[in-house]
């Protein structure tokens, strides 16, 4: 498929059907959204990310197209990553009076002994916010370990060849078991290739990047690092709060809030937190947030400090609920706030531009 082939196409609230819902449909479908496009991915196995990206309603999946199914549709995409498949796709598409692209087929290189890993930060998602060093990663790897939340659309910029992985995680549904990870990283950078593990935000806040490294190191395998833009700072900046303010906040905090105050696994001191009189940022709080928020004003912080939730930053998705510390826990469920998500808490939170 050649680069950016979304780019020179209008598709915004055009109806397009991708052919395939594994690791090769990732680039195109992630494109399509991002242009604007109404998908319909036809697989009857999606992969993790694609069957996360249809339970959020983005896009829907079928297991096969029926007459109705065509009425409007623009473009067929295969993607299937098998070459006979999707030349198969691309003849059915013609023969059904639909334009098709059709990605150039090549076999998965070998590697020249001289392998390597980059771990490289995507940023929060706009493929836009991802450093000039990532993309170049991305367009020399020879194998690509992805997570969900990583610029995806960027993948079309792969070259030919290149085999894409898809290790999502859902929160509190599938995933890719870390351990799982960590050896495929081993299996092909030992094989001589160059390898990519691409993550959204940055592989060292919250990202498991350094177990990686680990693995990597204890087997011999070079590691390199592209740091990456944290949704801890990008979401709140896109939603124009800024995490510091001259005249409101001198400081902020970052913290996990995948376990709730109380939890026997938790290790942050959330009365010192309430206390700090900096901006805190939770993320990975969506589910959490109830008890967050509750152990927060118990520990003396005011009710009325402003809070604000912003989820999908930097996707065409982005939105945010405004409230307090008080009221953000439900506001933000009211809402359907779904992860990804941050919520900010802190004066700053209420600054508008």
């Amino acid at each position: 498929m050649s680069r950016g082939f979304v780019a020179d196409l209008e598709l915004a609230g055009r109806r397009v059907v991708v052919w395939g819902g594994g690791p090769p449909a990732l680039a195109p479908v992630t494109a399509l959204l991002e242009a604007g496009a109404e998908v319909t991915v036809v697989s009857s196995a999606p992969g993790t990310t694609v069957a996360d990206l249809a339970d959020r309603g983005l896009l829907r999946v079928l297991p096969r197209l029926g007459p109705d199914d065509l009425t409007g549709v623009a473009l067929l995409v295969p993607a299937t990553g098998a070459a006979a498949t999707d030349a198969d796709a691309a003849r059915w598409a013609s023969q059904h009076g639909l334009l098709a692209v059709r990605p150039s087929p090549s076999a998965l290189p070998i590697g020249d002994g001289a392998g390597e890993v980059i771990l490289v930060g995507g940023g929060p998602g706009d493929p836009g916010l991802l450093t000039v060093a990532g993309l170049e990663a991305v367009r020399t790897a020879d194998v690509l370990v992805v997570d969900r939340l990583a610029p995806l659309s960027v993948l079309q910029q792969v070259r030919p060849g290149a085999e894409v992985i898809d290790v999502a995680k859902i929160p509190r549904g599938a995933f890719t078991p870390q351990e799982r990870i960590n050896e495929l990283l081993v299996e092909h950078g030992l094989a001589g290739r160059r390898v990519v593990r691409l993550k959204g935000g940055d592989n060292f806040i919250f990202g498991r990047g350094g177990e990686e490294w680990q693995a990597c190191a204890a087997a011999g395998i070079p590691v390199r690092v592209v740091p990456g833009v944290s949704s801890a700072i990008a979401a709140p900046a896109l939603a124009g709060i800024p995490l510091t303010h001259r005249q409101l906040t001198q400081g902020f905090t970052v913290v996990s809030g995948h376990l709730p105050p109380g939890d026997p696994g938790s290790t942050l001191d959330w009365g010192s937190l309430a206390r700090a009189g900096t901006t805190l940022v939770v993320l990975m709080g969506v589910a959490t947030l109830p008890a967050i928020t509750a152990e927060l004003t118990a520990q003396g912080m005011p009710g009325e400090t402003p809070a604000a939730t912003v989820a999908d930053a930097g996707l065409p998705s982005q939105r945010d609920v405004r409230g307090t510390v008080a009221d953000i826990a439900e506001r933000t469920a009211a809402a359907g706030i779904r992860p990804p998500a941050v919520t900010v808490i802190g004066a700053v939170a209420g600054f508008r531009p």
